[in-house]
């Protein structure tokens, strides 16, 4: 027999792994899953158990020739995908597509990839988890079971390409409940009275605001509540009206402190990065999408090659729920502090930071591999993104295990005239781990002048400014994840690909990094809540993610969970199929006729949304584009010198979803089209940007999706981005 195989999922990650153990292994890589469910078809003998009916994935079969030669030559083959479901259910599908016996096929499941870890995990090598596999493949079969099932429903209802997915579309009606929010908001108006006060003439003015009436006017009609954060003291003044009265009152009555209190208050650092806050971060930090963060992540947990090092695993597995660290990382990460900063920096013991209810103690928070890997000191062997995600996680571990940051705080209550104001002060006195993550700017901190109960002030102005309350924000990908996490819809590991789903589906866009619900997104959601309020419920959907948890730990049977949930699920589909409203077959009038054929036009829906269509198609195909609700009137074509190779009248160049294009102008009769000559094509906008993998400027393109960022040397490089990034 030859030497072992070890299969991971990828070359970056097999190439790690191969550098670590040696030439005593063969180590080779799956490219991902090897086997699934079929395409175009439910895959599933619903009669025979919920039997599922794998295949190998198109693309795959070169790969698992490769394997098997290799597993057939080997003595032991080692599965060494990531230690999470999805993982399992790879190692489990290659024990069958490369058929292994028992005795010969072993797991190793490593929480990063270094030499200590990957030993430790050989040493430990076990046997496929099934109850790992089986709570995958509940999961897969329940999301299959939804989309094969929901979508020929709205194929048939509303309009054709149209999808749903059992988790994807609870998170897509958070957003559309978001937008009936602020639809239906009503902004009410409110004034505040704020005063800049100086202890001394010479001294800079410091801020104190109006939060009530002293004494026995504290009653007075029109002094209502209206702050949130904190209504036992600010109080709202309705109008100008009585802004101005209030203002009247102050007229040239002096300043004076009432009461003053001073507090030494300790601030401590946030845990190390769980999946969910490394995604928040990223977003509002570094301005990356979930996606784009778990990519990365990935590419830093697989290993980065580190030059004279070889390939090196940067961080831990970055799909955990849990704040727990390794004893031996706190000990290098505590004797790093030693070295860097003075005794007041360590704590006598570790930080701990207790992890959510249900969280996975045996994982570990995203950290780096070795506090000895200092973002500045390998910046040169990472990419820009992956240096900035990398500085973002080793500088939360690092600052976890460090003393909290101190600060006094002062509140100062100052009277004039029956008039209360609340000046707030904030001065850092001891940075602790905030000399590793830097001071948060906070545009409402003021350092307060030394000042005790008696002390008059000097008045430096006095202004009452006119506000509105505000309509609830909509989500950005950072709030959406931490809504998604709140409220247990979906698994950390799953947020990024919950997120691309709904937009990729046209239920919702990102305008300016908020999320705003697509007309197409509230029909559809609307339908789905109203003929399966069950499925597409918060509550429901957390349930079902505690349900896949038990089937993981073995206390719950995966097919029984499948059998209690088909069952209601196939009744409400029966009757949504009698009972919903068919928008195909009762169209809104659109107001106006066909240009072409003189018929009524009519409102359709298509996956890119509504639209405005003639009534008679399919004898004409006149359609007319919505933007904001309001027609998008045809641009007309461009003439060009060309003439069309198969009927000889001119081209011209149009367009269409995808872009330009060069079409006969004698069509629908000739259907000639072409793509545009280079000389003839529309000019990508210039910008300033850089791109993060060559360095050469950024460019805005036109795709079938909107404008993107893209490099000005394509095809040479073929880096794109968002806009809004």
């Amino acid at each position: 027999m030859g030497k072992s195989l070890i299969i991971a999922e990828s070359p970056a990650k097999a190439k790690t792994i191969n550098k670590l153990l040696g030439r005593k292994y063969t180590v080779k890589a799956s490219m991902g899953h090897v086997r699934d469910l079929p395409k175009g078809k439910l895959g599933i003998d619903v009669d025979k158990d919920f039997e599922p009916k794998y295949q190998t994935i198109r693309g795959r079969g070169k790969i698992l020739a490769e394997l098997k030669k290799a597993a057939k030559n080997a003595d032991r083959v080692y599965l060494a995908p990531d230690p999470d479901r999805e993982g399992e259910a790879i190692a489990w599908h290659l024990v069958h597509a490369l058929n292994l016996d028992d005795d010969k096929a072993f797991r190793v499941a490593f929480n990063q990839i270094t030499k200590a870890a990957v030993v430790k995990a050989f040493d430990e090598a076990g046997r496929v988890s099934m109850d790992k596999v089986n709570a995958q493949q509940a999961r897969r079969i329940l999301d299959r079971l939804v989309g094969y099932k929901l979508s020929p429903l709205l194929w048939k209802k509303i309009a054709k390409g149209l999808s749903a997915g059992r988790v994807q579309s609870v998170a897509g009606r958070l957003i559309v409940e978001r937008e009936k929010e602020i639809r239906a908001f009503t902004p009410e108006e409110y004034w505040k009275i704020t005063a800049l006060l100086k202890k001394n003439e010479e001294d800079e003015p410091f801020k104190a605001e109006f939060v009530r009436l002293g004494g026995a006017d504290d009653s007075d009609e029109g002094d209502e509540e209206v702050s949130e954060k904190s209504p036992r003291v600010v109080r709202a003044i309705p109008d100008k009206v009585r802004a101005d009265a209030l203002l009247e009152r102050l007229n040239e009555h002096p300043f004076v402190v009432v009461a003053a209190d001073k507090s030494r208050k300790k601030q401590r650092a946030l845990p190390p990065f769980s999946t969910s806050t490394l995604q928040q971060q990223a977003s509002i930090r570094l301005r990356f999408s979930a996606k784009k963060t778990m990519l990365i992540a990935q590419q830093l947990y697989e290993g980065v090659d580190l030059g004279s090092e070889g390939s090196t695993g940067l961080i831990t597995y970055m799909r955990t729920d849990s704040f727990h660290v390794a004893p031996e990382a706190l000990d290098e990460c505590r004797g790093w502090i030693t070295e860097n900063f003075d005794d007041r920096y360590l704590p006598e013991k570790p930080n701990t930071y207790a992890a959510r209810k249900g969280a996975q103690a045996a994982h570990e928070a995203v950290r780096p591999t070795s506090t000895n890997h200092e973002p500045d000191t390998i910046k040169s062997h990472l990419t820009s993104d992956q240096y900035s995600l990398y500085k973002l996680i080793w500088n939360r571990f690092v600052a976890s295990q460090m003393m909290p940051a101190e600060f006094d705080h002062t509140r100062l209550d100052i009277d004039a005239n029956g008039l209360i104001f609340v000046a707030k002060g904030k001065a850092l006195v001891f940075d602790g781990h905030l000399a590793i993550t830097g001071l948060e700017r906070d545009k409402d901190a003021q350092t307060l002048p030394g000042l005790t109960e008696k002390d008059a002030l000097i008045r430096h102005s006095v202004d009452a400014t006119q506000h509105f309350t505000q309509p609830p924000p909509r989500y950005s990908e950072a709030t959406l994840v931490k809504a998604l996490e709140r409220q247990g819809i979906g698994r950390p590991s799953t947020y990024a690909n919950i997120i691309s789903t709904i937009q990729d589906r046209g239920y919702v866009t990102l305008k300016e990094r908020k999320f705003n619900a697509t007309e197409l997104g509230e029909i559809v959601i609307d339908q789905l809540v109203a003929h399966f309020p069950n499925l597409i419920d918060t509550g429901f959907t957390s349930q079902m993610e505690d349900t896949l948890d038990r089937i993981e730990a073995g206390a719950s049977e995966w097919l029984q969970v499948l059998k209690e949930f088909y069952a209601p699920f196939s009744v409400d589909l029966e009757k949504a199929y009698e009972n919903m409203t068919d928008l195909k077959a009762n169209p809104e009038p659109a107001g106006r006729d066909c240009d072409q054929c003189r018929k009524p036009m009519i409102y359709k829906l298509n996956k890119r949304g509504r639209f405005i269509a003639c009534s008679g198609y399919p004898d004409c195909g006149n359609t007319i584009s919505l933007s904001n609700g309001e027609p998008v009137e045809k641009k007309k074509p461009i003439p060009t010198d060309e003439k069309c190779t198969k009927c000889g009248e001119d081209m011209v160049i149009r367009s269409g979803p995808r872009g330009q294009f060069m079409a006969c102008s004698a069509f629908p009769k000739c259907r000639n089209a072409k793509p545009i000559p280079d000389e003839l094509r529309e000019k990508p906008k210039e910008t300033d940007a850089q791109c993060p993998d060559c360095g050469a400027k950024l460019v805005i393109r036109k795709g079938r999706r909107g404008e993107f960022l893209a490099c000005s040397t394509y095809p040479t490089c073929r880096y794109t981005g968002s806009v809004d990034d």
